[in-house]
């Protein structure tokens, strides 16, 4: 795909990844529409972009999980552009708690975002994205593959989030649609800080490195890459895909391993 003119919905367009996504499409001459519940922060981009790449740049308010919010989300998109080529579902939040300390609407909230927010979405630009022939992507992560100690919420909601991308995958496999799940490994961005704890509030603070990981930039160039190339799946790092060749061939050996790294992180839920 050539980016030049097309138009790319993305969620969670405010920081991170997201943000970094906006910034990479529009490099490459895409029409945007971003989305996200930081509107000040998402019209200052758009305006930002639109200034130093000279394409259009619409930001919409919307909290991917409620349906509505997405639905008015495509629609603005539709009637602005008369198209959608691309959809990354992108927004998404984590959590760090264990499962005997944790609080259940935790566990909603992560599947409200990261699982319904994606498929609210993809429903509205179906029929868009069916006649433009454009791209599906889900920018999912390494926990939809392995669960991961004081992640429960997160790797369910990025299981299923997998599942779905993969269903919908055989169903458009002869309908000229792309779908892509993204995996990145850890990207330093600030979503650790706005981890949910056991009860529902941001930890404040990451619990990693955050030096020695991806930048946000790297995956985003990752992921238009995958787009380009109509990419099925995008595990982004050698660490992620010696996790997911592992965890098929020796996964009792790997929860060992895993629970050691996790034992090891800042203030550690393992111990």
């Amino acid at each position: 795909m050539n980016f030049k003119g097309k138009t790319v919905v993305i969620t969670g367009a405010s920081s991170g990844i997201g943000e970094a996504l906006a910034n990479e499409m529009a490099a490459r001459g895409a029409n945007l529409v971003l989305a996200a519940r930081q509107f000040v922060t998402l019209c200052e981009i758009s305006q930002n972009l639109e200034k130093k790449y000279g394409i259009k740049a619409v930001a919409v308010q919307c909290d991917v999980s409620k349906e509505q919010d997405c639905k008015v989300l495509i629609n603005q998109a539709i009637n602005t552009f008369n198209e959608i080529d691309v959809l990354i579902n992108n927004a998404g939040i984590s959590m760090r708690a264990l499962f005997k300390d944790l609080d259940l609407v935790v566990l909603k909230n992560l599947m409200d975002v990261n699982f319904w927010g994606t498929v609210y979405c993809t429903k509205y630009a179906m029929e868009a994205i069916l006649k433009s022939k454009g791209s599906i992507v889900g920018v999912s992560s390494i926990a939809g593959f392995k669960g991961l100690p004081g992640r429960t919420g997160y790797s369910a909601s990025k299981f299923a989030m997998n599942g779905f991308l993969d269903s919908l995958r055989v169903e458009n496999l002869k309908t000229g649609v792309h779908v892509m799940t993204a995996c990145p490994g850890f990207t330093a961005s600030n979503i650790r800080s706005t981890a949910l704890s056991n009860d529902g509030t941001a930890h404040g603070e990451t619990s990693m490195e955050e030096e020695k990981m991806m930048t946000a930039e790297e995956v985003a160039k990752i992921i238009a890459v995958g787009i380009e190339k109509r990419e099925r799946i995008l595990v982004m790092t050698g660490q992620g895909k010696l996790t997911v060749l592992l965890n098929k061939l020796v996964p009792a050996w790997l929860d060992k391993k895993v629970y050691e790294v996790f034992a090891k992180e800042k203030n550690p839920l393992l111990r």
